[in-house]
């Protein structure tokens, strides 16, 4: 389209201050199409909806305009030679236009150069398809003429707007309250002179222009075509008119301007007298009034009678321009006496007689009377009246004003020199005056004139009359409020009234009266109401005189009476309710409707007269009630008393609802409403007095006066927030709204025009305000709210049907009503209604969509929302195509909004329902976004619905992305944009030269960020490709993170900081999914140029100040900051993304990494310690979570842990005192941190200055926590009977079902690591055992481990006390403490929940897991159980031994089958759980004795399994390929989670790398299963030197019990097997010492670890530990198989020849082994810490020396010596 506008060129054609376009373009017409703007644009800037607001851009365009406002219609040419020729040769516009432009210079006779710029501007405003199809429309002939009668309707809508514009300025130039009232004087007095001049020659053309013909302008102008250019014609005529109105009004017309306006209105017969007067219709009827309206208000205002009233009463009327004008006034005189009978001649009859009766001219005396009199006779104050209703019925604009004004002025004056009995019916003069004093400042002026002048001449005479005549004084008086001080002025004026007037039909006998009858004097008092009593009645006195005036009636007495009149009006109100069910009902009503009239008048100006008005308001109730029965109601009174009675409900909601619901005239439920079903179905609810008056009254008469004051009382009663009980009664009136009104009310008859939208208008109304009430009052949100209800009904009946029909009524049916407006403004009337009607629909509808409760049952509004339609009929389609509407820019803009929201949640594609009108809809969206001229808002939402597209609508941003492919690119696709792209103009918005010029604000700079956001968020990867190849993109994107921002109390556009979020938001997108190495160089440079312009200590440092902001400004904790939240969300992620990529983003700098680190802890501190603020604490844990990450990453930075600690102890107090459940995770957070704090680096408790603060912190708190969760799994067994878990318990290790305290990351078990870590700072324990004296947290800890553990639940918990205990028993202070606690009740019985559950048995259940050993596991529960068992004995010896064989009573057949189960499985979970069990019985075999007392026959199974794993170990460290081929097929455990390596693997790998890669994979796993057996083989070999018995003392004491041993081996030598028939032998122990010596050789040799080795060893350390361990195995190997061998030499029982046996076997094997050790030995072999941690004391001597390679000659000594001795 553009290029056609341009002729071939690129570019938008109304880009406005471009300089390019100047250069472009060459010819001067051209030139000033491309630099002026549409006259409906410059409309727009006028009315400020533009973009253009401030006051020196609206002086620039009125300068540049000023031309085209001055010369108005004549700006537009006649076609001429000239400029046809000029157009052929101009080559810049392409040949279809030109042929298109000559076709429409001919139909619309218009130049045709200008018809090329009123097609290019159309084509690029109005035009609804895309560029490619106007070429399409241009070749084919019918779609060409209709294209030209488009376009003569945007010709016609220019001319007007021209026109619209001048009548804007001279309304407004001289307004105060105008913002631009001084750039518009500026304008009027530069078009001052000529103005008048040019109007009134157009206007003389065009009433005298003949009407065009299908000869003249071709073959389209048909008879149709000629009509619209006649309505055409009449409107410019009446809009001219108008603008010379309001000239006059504020600047003088000479007597010559007057006759000659005189002479062209008489010519044109004030509008009746066209020249194509044949043309004129019904339907404009009402342009030729206009017309006529203003005919004569124009000669009227020349006359300028308010100057002549002014002199006249001065006596100086000489000084009036037409007292020195002789013969002008004559030639007027002639002129006004040729006229005919017109009404709208009246007025100007009657203005001249006015001023040539003041003139005083006697020889005009006669023309004078004849001219009265034929103004008189034409009704002339009916006419007036007429006039003024009819140019004030679209609001109260200015015009309507100024012609009251101008008739307040006339009538003043005449009521001031004529007699008003001889300007016929007062009555009339009175309605006359009722509309002068609609006008602003008018009831003011009068109450301040003389009494006996001007329109107070009417008040007085009607005040005389009054009670008798009641109705004329209260329409008057109520016409004269309209302002505090005068509402005050009516009712002081009606309270101290002086007369009582009565019209007696015969003297009345208790009268005495005056001889000639013209007084009366009353003889007793008399009750004027003698049906009322109290209040509502009045007495006149005895004695009261009474002027007589005798009429045709009767006498007519004035009684000199004073008295208040509302005392009257109390009367005549109650008189009504006493004769309401006679026949005089109706004629009563007659009197008391203005006086309801009257009283809603002043309670609706001024509040504080209420309480004087009680009794009449007070009695409107019953007035109502009574009323609505009665066979005829009246409905204006009931009408009126609703509309009153909807006014005191704005102040006292409750007393005038409470009030109603005795009259029954509401819909009322006579049964509870317990459901929203049930109240939507109107079960039980009865429709009131006032559904009874709708349908048997108003429907059928069309008037709808009670519905529209219904509608607007239940509207106010909705406001005023009744409360819950309240807000339930009024459900049946909402739901008679919705099921009765809202479906069918565009069906009912209607007899007023535009009633039908203003009902419409207002259940909207009513419903949108229900919509968005405060739930706070309203029942809080309970499912029977108003609100809910509403939802509910809209969603889901026929209401929500009627509202989608309001919004499918579609852009072009507003249109056409907005152009049928007769108004001047085009912004009044019927038309505004319907576009508020449908405003309203959208604000409901997307308010429906966000209430409505999310199901997974679509609602019958969402079906009919989203359903495709065929030609693009849907409503989605509908919804779209308000994007073409221009009169009211919040119309599209809330279109756009609902289908953002659609597009959202409704699973449909809005590309789809667009059909074939996408394209051109997606030009029309990027039109108004280019435009500088268009209003932001729309821009923003604009690109806020494309921001949600992005991620829901696939298709729909696939159009607006509008990306073509690049035929020029080789190899891969690449990717250009597209003509219509919107990424050009978001390129645009972000350019960085453009921010802060008036079209690109802060907001739209924001919105076009977040769409890119989107866009990267998304991942849609050929736009960005193409976005990061233009100029300066990262430059231009990232140039808000360069610029200094306000402090935050300064800043007042609080989008920017959205936009930096956003910004910062995308970079870190980028560097997260880009592969390293690949950024964009530009991108790498800003990064840089961040770091080196010390971006990074900017924001952290600004960051911190909105903190602080923050937490002095949010002292109630009201106040909510989303942008705040956004940016310290974004710098969050940017923080954490540098711990990942320091050299990507420049962060390698240790001391700035501390300085941010500090710089978020202290932020974190401000927030976290303010009370009572949940913002500031929901930041603070979002910070919290920064903190901790940063902690973890960057731990190396930190040098002085204290400056870390001091700030988390003090959050840590803070958030200790806080209650808030919320508050849970931070605390959480905290002490994570915390916990990576003190793991950094070993402190003492002396380097901790708050350690005894912070233990006892923790200490409480895992106190009460373990209560709250003991609470709560007591709760949960009694309401959840599945709460156990049958699946196999050696392998759970799934989230509990109860989300509560037991959580990884939970307060409760955080806090119990914090006090493990706290505990271990403490070496000798005792500041944790001093505050298990003081808070008792160790009971509280071990009952919530007990019932977790009886019932296996809170897992984490269970395995974080295990750990606390574990390292609190380290020390003797802390085992007793814990002993003392009660420990084995809390754990012994209930640990057998944890494993008895399978059906299976443990067998199963120890090679199953393949977790990690670090995963919380309920066998790792076991496992640390055992452990602290073990180190409870150890640490107390006897004092727990009890306990200890109790233990393993209870658990002796877990143990058992732990010992057993190596055979079967080998996985790392089952070998750590039989090394811990192992350890714990290495404990207990220092206390073989008591064992045996209490645990025979278990210890001695122990025994046998011992030995069994033995042989078990030693056959699998012997045959490291049976290991291998076990772990694979029998466990499939190949590869434990520990031993995966971390590293990524490249995609594809060669099939030999892969096969080498998995070899070492097995190999690692075979060697992490070697190690664990290993140190099981080590620790049982050492439990079984104390199971045989002592070396020294079998060898050296005879007396020795042999019964106390049992032999553990049998006799025999022969090669461990792996089958559990072979028994345990010597050759078992023999074959163990083998092992470990190959092992130490491999260790020796440096093999690589394939064979025989057990881990990779990676420093001598380890080494050194590993050969200990061998060292320390073989011993005890040794001390096993003498030990045992002499108590098999001893033993009597066992036959000689096989003791002979065994000593040849023995001491042939031990002389092989002893030549390896001696061998060896010489090599030296260090010996082994591991000898001192796993011998009993008591035996440690045995090792503690074997230090050197010399130390190890006793052992060799001991064998050799041994060996000799057996071979004896």
């Amino acid at each position: 389209r553009e290029e056609l506008c341009n002729g071939g060129g690129s570019g938008t054609v109304h880009e406005m201050y471009s300089e390019d376009l100047k250069e472009e373009r060459q010819d001067d017409i051209f030139n000033e199409n491309i630099l002026l703007k549409s006259s409906r644009e410059l409309w727009t800037i006028l009315l400020g909806r533009s973009a253009l607001r401030d006051t020196a851009q609206v002086e620039a365009e009125l300068d540049r305009h000023s031309d085209r406002l001055l010369t108005g219609l004549s700006y537009y040419k006649p076609p001429s030679a000239s400029s046809g020729d000029k157009l052929k040769s101009d080559k810049e516009v392409v040949v279809p236009l030109k042929e298109l432009g000559l076709r429409i210079s001919k139909f619309l006779n218009l130049d045709e150069q200008q018809s090329v710029q009123i097609l290019q501007s159309y084509l690029q405003e109005d035009y609804r398809g895309t560029k490619d199809s106007i070429k399409a429309v241009l070749q084919d002939e019918r779609q060409s003429q209709a294209l030209q009668l488009k376009i003569a309707e945007y010709y016609y809508e220019e001319r007007l707007y021209t026109l619209r514009c001048v009548l804007y300025l001279l309304t407004y130039f001289q307004d105060e309250r105008h913002p631009y009232r001084a750039e518009y004087s500026k304008c009027v007095d530069k078009l001052e002179k000529e103005l008048v001049t040019n109007y009134r020659k157009q206007f003389e053309e065009l009433f005298r222009t003949e009407a065009p013909t299908w000869e003249s302008h071709g073959n389209l102008m048909t008879e149709r075509q000629v009509s619209r250019w006649f309505i055409q014609c009449l409107r410019e005529q009446a809009l001219i008119l108008e603008i010379m109105f309001l000239y006059y009004a504020y600047f003088e017309m000479g007597p010559e301007d007057l006759l000659a306006f005189a002479r062209i209105f008489k010519e044109q017969g004030f509008g009746a007298r066209q020249t194509n007067r044949h043309l004129i219709n019904e339907s404009m009827d009402g342009l030729v009034d206009r017309i006529g309206y203003f005919s004569a208000l124009i000669l009227v205002e020349g006359m300028d009678i308010d100057f002549l009233h002014k002199c006249a009463l001065e006596d100086s009327v000489d000084r009036h321009q037409f007292a020195t004008t002789q013969e002008v006034c004559q030639e007027m005189d002639k002129l006004l006496l040729t006229l005919g009978d017109i009404p709208h001649h009246a007025p100007v009859l009657l203005s001249w007689a006015l001023l040539r009766h003041t003139l005083c001219l006697d020889e005009s005396s006669q023309v004078i009377r004849r001219l009265g009199s034929i103004a008189i006779q034409q009704n002339a104050f009916q006419y007036m009246t007429q006039m003024l209703k009819a140019l004030g019925s679209g609001g109260n604009n200015c015009t309507a004003s100024t012609a009251r004004m101008c008739i307040y002025g006339l009538l003043s004056f005449v009521l001031t020199s004529f007699e008003e009995e001889t300007l016929g019916d007062q009555q009339h003069l009175i309605n006359l005056a009722c509309e002068v004093f609609a006008a602003p400042n008018l009831a003011e002026l009068f109450w301040d004139t003389e009494p006996t002048t001007g329109l107070a001449v009417l008040l007085d005479n009607n005040c005389g009359m009054f009670p008798q005549s009641m109705a004329p004084l209260l329409q008057l008086l109520s016409a004269l409020i309209s302002d505090k001080s005068t509402a005050k002025k009516v009712y002081s004026f009606l309270d101290k009234m002086s007369c009582y007037t009565e019209l007696y039909k015969h003297k009345p006998n208790d009268v005495l009266s005056h001889e000639d009858e013209t007084q009366w004097r009353r003889q007793t008092p008399k009750l004027l109401y003698p049906l009322g009593s109290g209040q509502a009645n009045i007495r006149m006195p005895q004695g009261t005189y009474g002027t007589v005036m005798p009429t045709a009636q009767g006498y007519l007495v004035r009684w000199h009476y004073s008295y208040s009149g509302w005392t009257i009006f109390t009367c005549e109100i109650e008189m009504l309710l006493h004769v309401v069910s006679t026949a005089d009902v109706l004629l009563h009503c007659q009197k008391v409707k203005p006086i309801i009239d009257l009283v809603h008048r002043i309670v609706s100006t001024d509040w504080s007269i209420t309480d004087c008005l009680l009794p009449i308001t007070s009695r409107l109730y019953m007035l109502i009630q009574r009323l609505s029965s009665v066979m005829n109601p009246p409905m204006e009174v009931i009408a009126s008393c609703v509309n009153t009675l909807t006014v005191l409900a704005t102040r006292m909601p409750a007393k005038v609802w409470v009030d109603l619901q005795h009259t029954g005239f509401l819909p009322y439920s006579v049964t509870q409403i317990t459901g929203i079903v049930q109240s939507i179905s109107a079960e039980g609810m009865q429709a009131g007095s006032y559904g009874n008056l709708l349908l048997s009254i108003e429907r059928p008469q069309g008037k709808y006066s009670v519905t529209t004051a219904f509608l607007r009382l239940v509207i106010t009663l909705v406001k005023g927030q009744l409360g819950s009980t309240e807000s339930r009664g009024l459900m049946p009136c909402v739901v008679f709204v919705l099921k009765e009104l809202l479906p069918t009310y565009h069906k009912w008859r209607y007899n007023v025009y535009g009633m039908r939208e203003e009902i419409g208008c207002l259940i909207l109304e009513l419903i949108y305000t229900i919509l968005n009430l405060n739930l706070e009052e309203e029942s809080q949100g309970s499912p029977l709210s108003l609100q809910a209800m509403c939802t509910h009904c809209l969603a889901n009946t026929e209401a929500g049907q009627a509202i989608i029909n309001i919004m499918a009524i579609g852009v072009d049916t507003i249109d056409t009503v907005m152009a049928a407006q007769p108004s001047s403004s085009g912004s009044e009337g019927s038309g505004q209604t319907l576009t508020q009607t449908i405003k309203l629909a959208f604000s409901i509808t997307n308010n429906v969509i966000k209430l409505k409760p999310s199901s997974d049952v679509i609602s019958p509004l969402e079906q009919a929302l989203t359903q495709h339609g065929t030609h693009g009929n849907n409503l989605i389609a509908i919804l779209a195509k308000y994007i073409y509407h221009r009169h009211d820019p919040a119309l599209p803009r809330l279109a756009i909004q609902l289908l953002k929201r659609l597009a959202m949640v409704a699973p449909m594609s809005v590309y789809a329902c667009l059909g074939s009108d996408a394209a051109a809809i997606r030009d029309a969206f990027l039109n108004r976004l280019q435009s500088k001229t268009e209003d932001m808002r729309i821009k923003v939402m604009i690109l806020e619905f494309l921001t949600v597209a992005v991620e829901t609508q696939p298709g729909l941003i696939e159009l607006f992305l509008n990306l073509e492919v690049n035929d020029g690119a080789v190899g891969s696709k690449e990717f250009i944009l597209g003509e219509w792209s919107c990424l050009q103009v978001v390129l645009e918005f972000i350019d960085s030269k453009q921010q802060g010029k008036y079209w690109c604000p802060p907001l739209i700079h924001r919105a076009a960020i977040a769409f890119l956001h989107a866009l990267w968020q998304d991942r849609r990867d050929s736009a960005m490709t193409v976005l990061r190849t233009k100029d300066r993109f990262w430059e231009n994107l990232t140039s808000v993170l360069f610029g200094e921002l306000p402090a935050p109390a300064d800043i007042t556009e609080k989008s920017v900081l959205e936009t930096c979020a956003f910004t910062l938001k995308i970079i870190c997108l980028e560097i997260y999914y880009v592969v390293r190495g690949s950024l964009d160089q530009s991108l790498k440079n800003t990064l840089n140029l961040f770091f080196d312009k010390k971006r990074y200590e900017y924001w952290s440092e600004y960051i911190k100040s909105l903190v602080i902001y923050m937490t002095e400004t949010d002292t109630d904790g009201a106040s909510t900051f989303p942008e705040f939240h956004k940016l310290i969300s974004a710098w969050r992620m940017f923080l954490v993304l540098a711990t990942s990529y320091e050299d990507v983003m420049h962060l390698c700098d240790c001391p700035l990494r501390l300085q941010l680190l500090h710089d978020v802890l202290e932020a974190t501190k401000i927030l976290l310690t303010v009370p009572l603020s949940a913002p500031c604490l929901r930041m603070g844990s979002m910070l919290a979570t920064l903190l901790l990450i940063l902690l973890k990453q960057w731990k190396r930075v930190i040098v002085n842990i204290s400056k870390i600690l001091d700030p988390l102890d003090q959050i840590l107090e803070s958030l200790s005192q806080s209650n808030q459940y919320f508050m849970e995770k931070t605390k959480a957070k905290i002490y994570s941190a915390i916990i990576i704090t003190i793991q950094i680096k070993h402190l003492r408790v002396s380097d901790f200055p708050q350690y005894s603060q912070m233990l006892l912190t923790v200490c409480e708190t895992i106190h009460n926590e373990a209560i709250v969760l003991l609470d709560q799994t007591h709760h949960a067994l009694t309401t959840d009977s599945a709460l156990f878990d049958d699946k196999d318990s050696m392998e759970t290790d799934c989230a509990p079902r109860l989300q509560h305290k037991d959580q990884k990351d939970g307060v409760c078990v955080l806090a119990l690591h914090l006090a493990k870590e706290l505990c271990e700072m403490d070496e000798g324990s005792d500041h944790l055992v001093s505050i298990t004296r003081t808070v008792p947290f160790l009971p509280a800890m071990l009952s919530a481990l007990e019932l977790s553990l009886r019932v296996k639940q809170n897992l984490h918990f269970a395995e974080a006390s295990l750990h606390l205990l574990l390292s609190l028993a380290k020390t003797e202070q802390g085992a007793t403490a814990v002993g003392g606690a009660g420990i084995l009740p809390s754990i012994c019985l209930p640990l057998l929940s944890v494993y008895q559950l399978s059906a299976n048995g443990t067998t199963q259940t120890l090679g199953s897991s393949r977790k990690s050993l670090d995963a919380p596991s309920w066998p790792g529960v076991y496992r640390l159980t055992m452990s602290l068992m073990e180190r409870l004995l150890k640490s107390l010896r006897y004092n727990f031994l009890t306990e200890a064989l109790d233990f393993v009573g209870v658990h002796q057949e877990r143990i058992l089958q732990c010992l057993d189960a190596v055979r079967k499985v080998q996985s790392l979970a089952c070998l750590d759980e039989v090394d811990h069990t192992v350890g714990f019985i290495l404990q207990l075999s220092n206390f073989i004795k008591e064992w045996r007392f209490h645990l025979p026959q278990l210890l001695r199974d122990v025994q046998v399994n011992l030995c069994y794993l033995c042989q078990t170990c030693t056959f699998l460290l012997h045959s490291p390929k049976v290991l291998q081929h076990y772990l694979q097929v029998k466990n499939g455990d190949t590869i434990p989670p520990a031993i995966v390596p971390r590293q990524s693997k490249p995609a594809q790998t060669p099939k030999k790398q892969q096969d080498i890669e998995r070899d070492e994979v097995e190999q690692r796993a075979v060697l992490k299963v070697q190690s664990s057996l290993l140190r099981i083989l080590s620790k049982t070999l050492a439990a079984i030197r104390h199971f045989t018995p002592d070396l020294c003392q079998i060898l050296l004491d005879q007396s020795l019990d042999l019964a106390e041993y049992d032999m553990l081996f049998v006799l025999s030598f022969t090669t461990p097997a792996f089958d559990s028939d072979v028994a345990p032998s010597f050759g078992t122990l023999l074959a163990t010492v083998n092992v470990v010596l190959n092992m130490q050789g491999e260790i020796d040799k440096k093999k690589e670890p394939i064979s025989l080795n057990v881990i990779p060893l990676t420093s001598p350390e380890e080494t050194k530990s590993l050969k200990a361990l061998l060292r320390f195995t073989m011993e005890n190997c040794f001390y096993a198989l003498i030990s045992q061998a002499v108590r098999y030499l001893k033993d009597p029982s066992v036959h000689s020849r096989d003791k002979q046996r065994m000593k040849q076997e023995l001491s042939s094997e031990l002389s092989t082994v002893l030549s390896s050790i001696s061998r060896y030995s010489r090599r030296g072999a260090p010996s082994s810490p591991a000898a001192a941690l796993l011998l009993s004391p008591s035996n440690k001597s045995t090792c503690s020396t074997s230090k050197c390679p010399e130390s190890q000659e006793p052992l060799i000594q001991l064998v050799q010596a041994f060996v000799r001795q057996i071979q004896r």
